[in-house]
Parts: structure tokens; sequence; C-alpha cells
């Protein structure tokens, strides 16, 4: 394990600010957020990014976490490993998603690993390992085919066996909830538990199930129609295809920025735009990591090599793995895929623990961080009550 340090180039800012200065720009369909994402804002957007937006601002910010370089199944895979001041802090890995980043977790570190300093309690002390998925950011990508969550979740596995953890909590959203999920099949021995802000639940085909629902899980199973129908395409074609719409998002900075801004404003607790949720720089340093490392065409091989995983996933009546360890579910009212508890146990008979949580969609750890630190506490505190 090397230590690693962020240093983009100063002719890789230069030619993304000149990039975006040469954008050549489509008609104006005034149709608002209906068709994707409006002209006139990404416009505005996209000039605060070139002039205004500060990277090295951002990468000072990340450069004062340690961090590591390691190779594991060939791959170089990047990590923040922040130990806290408490000795027996229990380990905690965080696993980002799609499209989001280590970035996600960074208004979370501090809490998590010294409660104390931020009016916590000393006791709820974690060490965290906080990945870069493979082919996102500064993780390499691989060069062979076959990386699949499970693959990914057995690397975390020897990730955590390397820095000495023989006992860990998983926890994530997105990809990291599938991530933990597998982490928590393939390895019991050490997952002491996995948290998940996102669960995909689907009705099994039995009437009498679907009789049971309260009016609030009718209105999920809506949600979870609208995502299937209307929000999914990103899915199908990153699962089917994609190479091909790599090459735009890794030639243009702004069909980069209109590809992952799209998912915030869509997915998150926004009224309007996604800086109603997230930071706007925030978002744009999620953004730049993207950009600057030239990943679009890495991170979405995800979705092709996991097409199986996603499509049982998807499939109603379709019986996960058992997963042999205690599951804990944070359900955030604005995720688009938020979760059905009669679904979930049904499917997850090790649950045991679950918050409704009225505020913050997919990406919670960005959108309300002192909702998600408290309810990733509370499962840690389960498990040994």
């Amino acid at each position: 394990m090397k230590p690693f340090q962020i240093e983009i180039p100063d002719s890789r800012i230069d030619d993304l600010r000149r990039r975006i200065a040469a954008t050549r720009w489509p008609a104006d369909s005034g149709s608002g957020w209906d068709r994707g994402v409006p002209l006139p804002y990404l416009r505005e957007l996209a000039d605060y990014w070139r002039s205004a937006y500060d990277w090295r601002a951002a990468e000072r910010q990340l450069n004062r976490h340690p961090q590591f370089i390691t190779e594991i199944d060939g791959v170089p895979v990047h990590f923040l490993h922040i130990t806290s001041p408490r000795p027996d802090a229990r380990p905690l890995l965080l696993t980002h998603g799609w499209p989001s980043s280590i970035v996600e977790f960074l208004d979370v570190i501090g809490p998590l690993t010294d409660p104390a300093a931020h009016g916590g309690d000393p006791a709820d002390a974690f060490h965290l390992v906080i990945p870069s998925l493979p082919g996102h950011g500064f993780s390499g990508p691989p060069l062979q085919p076959g990386w699949d969550v499970r693959r990914v979740a057995a690397a975390w596995a020897e990730l955590m066996r390397g820095l000495g953890y023989d006992s860990y909590i998983t926890a994530g959203g997105d990809w990291g909830s599938f991530v933990s999920l597998e982490l928590g099949r393939l390895d019991p021995e050490h997952v002491a538990g996995a948290h998940l802000s996102m669960l995909l639940t689907l009705p099994s085909g039995d009437p009498a199930e679907m009789a049971r629902l309260t009016p609030a899980d009718q209105a999920r199973l809506g949600k979870l129609a609208r995502y299937d129908a209307e929000l999914s395409g990103y899915l199908r074609l990153q699962s089917t295809r994609p190479l091909t719409v790599s090459y735009g998002l890794t030639d243009s900075p702004v069909g980069q920025l209109a590809w992952i801004v799209e998912k915030f404003r869509e997915w998150t607790d926004s009224a309007k735009v996604p800086e109603d949720a997230v930071d706007r720089d925030r978002l744009l340093t999620n953004v730049s990591i993207y950009w600057l490392t030239g990943t679009a065409a890495s991170s979405a091989q995800l979705y092709y090599e996991s097409a199986a995983y996603l499509r049982a996933a998807f499939t109603p009546g379709e019986r996960p793995e058992p997963v042999g360890v205690p599951i804990g579910v944070a359900a955030f009212q604005a995720d688009p895929v938020t979760p059905i508890r009669a679904f979930a146990e049904r499917d997850h008979p090790t649950i045991t623990h679950w918050s409704e949580i009225d505020r913050g969609g997919h990406f919670p750890a960005m959108e309300q961080p002192s909702l998600y630190v408290a309810d990733v506490r509370a499962f840690a505190r389960s498990l040994t009550a």
C-alpha cells in the first residue's frame, strides 16, 4: 500500500476550461426538466464551472485525508483510510455508487471518526475506509472482464484483510448497497453488519401480499414504476452499450456535467435544481473527478459486467441469496427507489434495524450528513446491544 496524493496537472484544468468555452450548444426546447437538463440552467452552471469553481481548493480538501493506492486482483485501488483518535473505534467501510465518488462522504468523515469533537458520544467512533470503485475516479480501470458487484466485494474483503481489520461494518448506497450485501454473503466471518441507504424491493406477485400494502407502500411502488419507466434510461444504456455513450462524455465536459447533474436533480430531495439538495461546489467536485480522471467509460463498465445481477434485482419474485449478517436499512423518502419494509423483510430476514427518514434522497451522506451519521451510529450500537 503506497501513500497517494491527488495532483491534477494545470494543463488538464486549462483544457477543461477551454473545452467548456468551446461547447457547441443545442437548441433550447423550453420544456424545463421534462426532456432533460434545461439549457439555461446548464449554461450557467457550466460557466460557473469554467470561471468560478476552484478545483485546487477541492483538491486540498481531499488531500487533507490520508489516501493510498494498492493493487488487488490486478487493479490499482484508491482509498481513504482515516483512523479515529479513539483506539477502540470500530472499522467502517463506506462504498459510493454511480455517479458518485469518495466526495459523497466528505461531510461525514469528521463526525464518524471523532464524534467527541462534533458533539457526539466518543463511543460511537469509527475507523473509516473509503475506496473508489474500480474504474471510478482514482482507482484504475479493470483491464479484464468479469469485474461485477461480487468481484468488487471480494476485492473489498481483501482490502480490509490487508488493513488488518478482523471485524468491520460495511455501508453504502447505490452500488455501495449492492457491494455491502455481497460482502455480507461473501465474508460473514468478518462483516459484523451491513448498513444500506438504498435497497431495491419488489412484489412477489402474490395478490395477498399486495392487498396488505399500506397507502404509503403503494406510493413507493408508484415511485419505483416511474423510475423503471422514465428514470432508468442510463441503466439500460450503460448495462448494454457502455462504450458508445462514453465517447461523448469523455470528449465533452458539458456532456459529462449534464449526464451527472440530471441524476442529482432526479434522485435527491431537491425542489427545483440539484443545489437545493447538494452544495454546488461539492457537486462540481464530484463531476470534476469523473472528467479529470477520464472515467466515464470505465465507471459505466460496472453496469455491463453486473447486467445479470441487475436483471435479477429488478425481477419481481426473484429471491436474492440470503445474507448471513445483520442488515440495517435507512429509508430516505426522496430516493426514487425507497424500499417497502414488508418486501425487504421477506427477502432479507436478517434485517435488525430500520429507519424511516423524512428528508434526503439517493445521496444521503451529501444531502443530510447529520441524519446519515446518526443512523449509522444507531445501527452500529444495535450490533452490540
